[in-house]
């Protein structure tokens, strides 16, 4: 079994659009949560999301791209290539034959379907884009992602709604550490905000219309968010012999179903699932000191989290550090597992531990040092991500200080 290491880190999101941007931002506990600006905003009740502000298409992207890119593939491209730049990485050869990409997105081309309904229903046309399937098809970024940096490995993508970022990670990191592949392209991307994209989460009642504010007793929802968040895993032994950069190594998974209910999430599912991401890590719980919450802002996530790291955690809860940038960022659904690993490095590799920021109140239902409004210095060996999706889909990842 081979060790796997993060050589490459890169975003899009409304923090910032690049990772320097975004740990900054995480470490001042910046909000990102800002009115939406889009086409008939005014007919949503839910006017509030976590918009990717100054991305600029135009200036990155050609005409003939931007017939093909949703704008989840933009923020994807973007992000991979900061990850990739950063890796030092060029894929020829052998290398390029057995390197892959796995992404994860819940949605897709959301905004490429808003828009194409529109045009035929609303205005009356007859005719879309010729290219409006392979633009909102889930697996498009991970094409282009392959086209652009010629990977010609596994490529796929994951979609398990909110899990869907995690899951991928997860296998791009069973790939390396089975000897599949040496490097692996991986993380997720999301753009739901626009008029259909919010209009159908409305429907679910669990959105906030103010602010999202995590563990807080007064907290009435989630906030969305957009963006990507792309990273390089690597065989650790490949990383040392070419003299990379290593920001954190990641030491195992696990992912569970709670096969319940399509909803509601179960403690159980949850506990499972950090339960099993220590041990595939072979590590003690007791080595744990903090967890990336999947921490959405509704009472019933936060509460079933709370609980179910108590359960998995006993004494040792009291001493973990908890925090969900969710509050910052807004949940990217598909792609927010993977913006969120960025907080668990810089956790690791610099000792900030990003703020639960909107904390108001406590809750002693999630009586747990939640990090409040502010960033801990702090220097834990290990870290835990979480993701608790719809359909009872867990993925939690265990990352280790390098």
């Amino acid at each position: 079994m081979k060790r796997v290491v993060i050589t490459g880190a890169g975003t899009v999101n409304a923090l910032g659009l690049s990772v320097p941007e975004t740990l900054a931002a995480m470490r001042e506990g910046v909000c990102g949560i800002r009115p939406l600006a889009f086409r008939d905003v005014e007919r949503l009740s839910i006017r509030i999301g976590a918009q990717v502000q100054g991305f600029d298409a135009d200036a990155r992207y050609t005409r003939g791209e931007l017939a093909l890119y949703d704008p989840f593939t933009q923020f994807t491209l973007s992000a991979a290539r900061e990850a990739i730049a950063q890796s030092g990485l060029t894929f020829a050869g052998d290398l390029a034959d057995r390197a892959g990409v796995v992404l994860g997105t819940a949605g897709g081309g959301i905004s490429t379907g808003d828009d194409s309904y529109r045009a035929v229903y609303a205005e009356g046309k007859n005719r879309v884009h010729p290219f409006v399937v392979p633009k909102l098809m889930n697996s498009a970024a991970a094409s282009h992602v392959s086209m652009t940096w010629n990977l010609r490995g596994p490529s796929f993508t994951v979609s398990t709604a909110c899990a869907s970022s995690n899951h991928a990670m997860g296998q791009a990191f069973s790939m390396i550490r089975s000897g599949m592949a040496p490097v692996m392209i991986t993380g997720g991307a999301e753009s739901m905000l626009c008029f259909g994209g919010v209009k159908a989460w409305e429907g679910l009642r669990v959105m906030s219309a103010d602010a999202c504010r995590p563990f807080s007793a007064n907290r009435n929802g989630m906030v969305q968010g957009e963006g990507a968040g792309v990273f390089v895993f690597e065989d650790y032994d490949y990383a040392k012999a070419r003299g990379a950069e290593i920001l954190c190594e990641v030491v195992g998974f696990a992912m569970t179903s709670d096969a319940s209910d399509i909803v509601m999430p179960s403690q159980d599912g949850a506990a499972r699932a950090m339960r099993g991401a220590l041990a595939d890590a072979g590590i003690d719980r007791e080595d744990v000191g903090y967890i990336n919450a999947h921490g959405t802002g509704t009472a019933a996530n936060d509460r079933v989290e709370c609980a179910a790291v108590t359960e998995v955690f006993g004494d040792h809860a009291k001493d973990l550090l908890i925090s969900s940038t969710k509050s910052m960022h807004g949940h990217i659904i598909g792609g927010t597992g993977a913006v969120e690993l960025l907080a668990c490095i810089m956790a690791l590799r610099d000792g900030v531990v990003a703020p639960t920021i909107g904390y108001e109140a406590p809750d002693p239902d999630c009586a747990l040092d939640v990090v409040p409004n502010v960033a801990r210095d702090a220097r834990p060996e290990v870290a835990l991500s979480n993701a608790f999706a719809f359909g009872g889909m867990n993925a939690v990842l265990a990352l280790r200080r390098a």
